[in-house]
């Protein structure tokens, strides 16, 4: 398998995904922002038919799209403050609507070449695409290692986040912009409808296995780490889509985890019984 350079190539953007998607994953499902991955992946379709249709770079148009996302997404949530999913649910059908028009308009490929955004492969990932990735993997390592503290108290409690003097919408802002980017990279890999998979399944197990902030981090890139692997050997072994493969493999290591800890728990829960 290894002497495939398209498999090299695709292992080493496993790795890099599997370290980032749970750094960004966990925040987001703590935030109660678990569909923000599911819209901006909408939305990063807008970006790709705008390319294609003005014959620019998918790549750069999909950046500026994202990044103008999520700053109406913070812009819309500071306004409904107790109704933050709004925005959620008016970018994802606003960026999705857009796609749509866009490629009903481009009378050429357009069509096709957004087709292999929306599902992706991350057997065809180039190595300019894994440049990239290692790129986005040192920015977001770094900055989650530099904020790291003050992003565990904004998510738990913005109210004593602000109190203490951090720049709260500085930080939610730029905490939306980076997982922009990062979806708008890994999107042509894993594809449109199953990056937020990728990102919120790892953070989600994590969870589960441990109750530790730093050790649900730990578990976390562990479970990126099996899954991405996993689902990228057992893709090539039987000929089946890279990033269905992946995502069901998640999907089954979620309900694998679920059912040892009920029956651990119902083994305590006797064992307390006849104590």
């Amino acid at each position: 398998m290894f002497r495939h350079e398209f498999m090299q190539h695709a292992f080493q953007a496993s790795f890099l995904i599997a370290v980032i998607a749970p750094l960004l994953g966990l925040f987001l499902v703590l935030r109660r922002q678990s569909l923000m991955a599911d819209t901006l992946s909408h939305i990063s379709l807008a970006g790709v038919a705008l390319g294609m249709f003005l014959n620019i770079n998918p790549t750069f148009t999909t950046l500026v799209v994202v990044v103008i996302a999520a700053l109406i997404i913070e812009y819309v949530r500071s306004i409904y403050k107790t109704y933050s999913e709004v925005s959620i649910a008016v970018l994802m059908s606003a960026g999705l609507s857009i796609a749509l028009v866009l490629m009903s308009l481009d009378q050429g490929s357009g069509t096709a070449s957004v087709q292999q955004y929306l599902f992706g492969s991350i057997v065809t990932i180039s190595q300019e695409q894994v440049y990239l990735l290692t790129a986005l993997f040192v920015i977001v390592v770094v900055l989650f290692f530099l904020f790291r503290k003050p992003m565990y108290v904004l998510t738990f409690d913005e109210d004593t986040a602000y109190t203490a003097g951090l720049p709260v919408r500085l930080m939610s802002l730029l905490f939306n912009v980076i997982t922009g980017v990062t979806i708008a990279v890994i999107m042509p890999i894993a594809g449109a409808l199953l990056v937020s998979a990728i990102m919120i399944l790892p953070a989600a197990i994590a969870m589960r296995l441990s109750k530790s902030f730093n050790w649900v981090m730990v578990m976390g890139v562990i479970v990126g780490l099996v899954g991405m692997f996993g689902g990228l050997t057992t893709s090539y072994e039987f000929g089946t889509p890279p990033g269905a493969t992946i995502t069901l493999i998640f999907i089954l290591l979620f309900i694998i985890s679920g059912g040892c800890i009920a029956i651990i728990s119902k083994l305590r829960y006797r064992e307390s019984r006849k104590s």
